[in-house]
């Protein structure tokens, strides 16, 4: 294998009949990059087949591997450990259901060669009803995390996010959170560690024949708990990024 400058971490869990696909068009998005690359897929011990469409797939690409979850952990633990072992200057994840699609890649590793640390996605949504409750229930969540976090990005929640590797692991650390509040937290402190952070406005496409791990209402109920415990730490935060 190359030097390797972009890791690409995809976090996996019941990703059912639609993975193998999925993986392929990722692949095929990097060979078109003009860089030395990896993907690290991150399988969250899947009750479905996933573990095995993982094994099948890294015997066939060369520049993948893969990480293996004893038990499940969350989508926020599968993305901090393909970054803790990520062997590229530049890292990114994004969701192997493509809803936002694979050829985001290349504008992402762009931002983040500019100089910004962070590169997050900033979905906007293919018009019906279809859409609609994820649309209402991600903008919601967006005035919440602005009103009450201070943090101006609209879209903390994309499951599509590029780092500069070197500059986000202190950031890491101080993550608690494994599930998806996760994305939230990076954010923020992010924010208040002053890093250069830009926004990626993505098309939201819903893929229907893929079941979402996503549960709209207890998810947005346990999301809003986590977040007025994180805001009353924040002062905390902010002082340890102060020094």
């Amino acid at each position: 294998m190359s030097k390797i400058d972009l890791s690409i971490i995809v976090p996996c869990y019941n990703e059912g009949p639609t993975f193998t696909k999925s993986a392929y068009k990722i692949i095929r998005e990097l060979k078109k990059i003009n860089l030395g690359w990896e993907i690290i897929f991150v399988e969250d011990k899947s009750q479905d087949n996933t573990k095995s469409a993982v094994e099948n797939l890294i015997k066939k690409i060369e520049n993948s591997r893969a990480i293996y979850h004893r038990q499940n952990e969350g989508r926020g633990k599968s993305v901090s450990d393909g970054i803790t072992s990520a062997k590229g200057k530049i890292c990114g994840y994004l969701d192997v259901d493509l809803e936002v699609s694979q050829t985001y890649i290349p504008i992402f590793l762009e931002e983040i060669k500019k100089g910004y640390a962070m590169a997050v996605g900033k979905r906007f949504y293919e018009g019906g009803l279809k859409s609609l409750p994820r649309f209402l229930a991600s903008k919601v969540y967006a005035l919440i995390v602005k009103t009450t976090l201070k943090v101006p990005i609209e879209d903390t929640e994309a499951g599509y996010k590029f780092f500069n590797r070197e500059k986000i692991l202190p950031i890491l650390k101080k993550t608690k959170d494994n599930h998806w509040f996760w994305d939230t937290e990076i954010c923020a402190i992010a924010y208040y560690a002053n890093l250069k952070i830009s926004q990626v406005p993505v098309l939201f496409k819903r893929r229907l024949e893929k079941k979402s791990t996503v549960r709209l209402i207890p998810d947005t109920v346990d999301y809003i708990k986590k977040l007025i415990k994180f805001r009353s730490q924040l002062p905390q935060i902010a002082k340890a990024n102060a020094k």
